[in-house]
């Protein structure tokens, strides 16, 4: 069934790809697929980019728990703004252009991470990487389901899972790397994702002008929505995918202070390196994942990842860097596999029409729910302490998997 929805899309983009006036070269559909590719990946990079500033942040400009979460929050709170009032865009004006609009976006937010010279400027940074990811993680999802070919169809999920643990992981690989043995600490890490924006720029720009079917070119803003006969499957996907995406708060707004105090060192690189676990685990097992059904992916993707939140109370309460290395790798196996699992249901049960729609309907809720309990979870490590942050934030993920478990069950095995 899975493999039918893309064989059909397949045709249907093929059909739609036209070359305008004036012979404006055009990529190829497998290097659009891998561009479609790189501007998934630039969503988490963007999204993990300050993971490993925010303690220097913190220390030059004697910012508290409140405001470093803050700044992580306003980033997935502002995603949801536009996911509500541009969510279907793509829909109507094609991927590419949506895509364009989303990394120019970005470009200009990581830029002002470059020069920041105060907080303020890092908070209008983070919120125009939102609006960057905000318009582009929808469309680019989209695009590389379209442009995979029919006889890899079923493994597009898993290259969208790919390319965001490689998104991921580059960030804090290169960053730490960065902050730590390069010049400018807090500066040079931004500069090398505005070269890398850059570059998806420039391919994005070669992308083929397809667009959805009844597009209008339309700008004007369209909220996300469920058709009736996709309800189910949605219900089933986005609490995979919220469930998968609130670990992000955990090993991005809090993860960094964790580790600080289970490894006690200052230095960056090895942070990020121990941070990379996780993106590491979560590619691998996404790749992994695409053998299985997305009911069996879900189920095991719950399960591990209860497993991963026990491992991670017992971590930080007994302040065993082990025990928390396990709570990482279990973490990111079970994202891997509620990401491919969820995305998988989805795209069996929607048509392409209203894909970038149903797509961003599922961002919406995913973004919604880490920026709230990042907010709640910064406040409470502010007032209460980093160990029962973490605790909430732990019991919150458990519970989303028992109703992980729920759903599954009624989720097609094939």
């Amino acid at each position: 069934m899975i493999e039918e929805a893309h064989a059909s899309g397949r045709r249907t983009v093929a059909e739609r790809v036209r070359l305008p006036a004036g012979g404006r070269f055009v990529l190829g559909r497998r290097a659009s697929l891998w561009v479609s590719a790189g501007v998934v990946g630039h969503t988490l990079w963007t999204s993990a980019a300050p993971a490993l500033t925010y303690e220097l942040y913190a220390r030059e400009w004697q910012l508290t728990h409140t405001v470093t979460a803050g700044i992580f929050a306003v980033y997935p709170i502002v995603v949801a703004i536009m996911l509500i009032g541009f969510g279907g865009i793509s829909d109507q004006i094609g991927r590419r252009a949506t895509m364009l609009a989303g990394l120019f976006a970005s470009l200009a937010g990581a830029v002002l991470f470059a020069v920041a010279p105060d907080v303020w400027w890092i908070f209008a940074g983070r919120a125009l990487m939102g609006i960057g990811v905000g318009l582009a993680a929808s469309p680019s999802t989209a695009a590389v389901l379209e442009f995979s070919s029919p006889e890899r169809a079923r493994s597009a999920a898993s290259v969208t899972m790919a390319a965001q643990a490689i998104g991921f992981a580059a960030a804090l690989l290169f960053g730490g790397a960065l902050t730590e043995y390069g010049p400018w600490p807090t500066r040079l890490c931004f500069w090398v994702l505005v070269l890398f924006l850059i570059v998806l720029l420039i391919g994005t720009w070669l992308l083929p002008r397809h667009t959805s079917g009844g597009a209008s070119g339309d700008w004007r803003s369209r909220l996300p929505s469920i058709p009736k006969d996709g309800r189910r499957a949605f219900a089933v996907s986005s609490t995979a995918m919220v469930a998968a995406y609130t670990f992000g708060v955990l090993v991005l707004s809090l993860g960094g202070q964790v580790e600080h105090d289970l490894i006690g060192s200052p230095n960056a690189f090895l942070n990020g390196a121990v941070l990379s676990f996780f993106p590491a685990v979560m590619g691998t097992t996404g790749i992994i994942g695409r053998s299985l059904s997305p009911r069996m992916a879900l189920i095991i993707g719950a399960l591990i990842s209860a497993l991963g939140m026990m491992l991670l109370i017992l971590a930080v309460n007994l302040r065993d860097l082990v025990i928390y290395l396990l709570a990482t790798a279990a973490a990111g196996g079970a994202y891997g596999l509620l990401f491919v699992g969820g995305l998988q249901v989805i795209v069996a049960a929607t048509p392409e029409r209203n894909r970038g729609g149903i797509l961003s309907a599922l961002y919406l809720l995913s973004y919604l729910s880490m920026g709230a309990l990042a907010l709640v979870l910064g406040a409470v490590a502010t007032t209460r302490g980093l160990g029962l942050a973490v605790d909430l934030g732990a019991a919150a993920i458990i519970l989303m998997n028992v109703a992980m478990l729920v759903l599954a069950r009624n989720t097609p095995s094939t």
